[in-house]
């Protein structure tokens, strides 16, 4: 499959219990991701770290230069990783994240994190629009209850529907027993 990185997005405190936009299942997906992590640089694979943080102050999460902005203990970034700093839902937009795959001669991506309805959904749409084969680890991804007119569906089915988008033409998804076997 070519030389391969692993793209963690948007594991931040925020996301996490006392954080400002907790998401369901964050700290099982996070202990998955930092297995997935662990993985990964055990075989020299190249890590890039999507940190998210909005432009203005009165952001409702991930307010520039806050605790809750932070990348989370759990995964948090060795020497010489990279650090990506995104302020659009799609980490390929407005950042050096294509540039710095290219640089590396990566050829794919298996991608976990925050929120699977919204930034994993979108990178990983991009990535393969920009011809990666992506792999998404689902149960190193979570999200929060999502509302839509009227309409209350509860994260596990907003995950789900994400997921099942995403497996149907965008990439690979397993999760992280099938991956760290395969």
């Amino acid at each position: 499959m070519g030389k391969r990185a692993l793209i963690l997005v948007d594991i931040q405190n925020d996301y996490f219990p006392n954080g400002k936009w907790v998401l369901e299942g964050v700290e099982q997906a996070a202990d998955n991701a930092a297995r997935l992590l662990a993985a990964a640089r055990a075989a020299g694979e190249t890590v890039v770290h999507i940190r998210h943080e909005f432009a203005s102050e009165q952001a409702p999460f991930f307010v520039p230069g806050s605790e809750g902005a932070r990348i989370h203990p759990k995964v948090l970034p060795q020497d010489g990783e990279a650090v990506v700093l995104k302020q659009q839902v799609n980490a390929f937009r407005d950042t050096p994240l294509q540039a710095q795959l290219q640089e590396q001669g990566i050829e794919a991506l298996t991608i976990v994190g925050n929120m699977s309805h919204m930034c994993i959904d979108a990178i990983t749409r991009a990535a393969a629009d920009l011809g990666y084969p992506v792999t998404v680890i689902h149960d190193a991804c979570a999200t929060l209850d999502l509302e839509f007119n009227g309409v209350k569906v509860p994260a596990a089915q907003a995950h789900a529907a994400a997921m099942a988008a995403l497996a149907f033409a965008y990439a690979q998804v397993v999760d992280t027993e099938q991956y760290l076997q395969g």
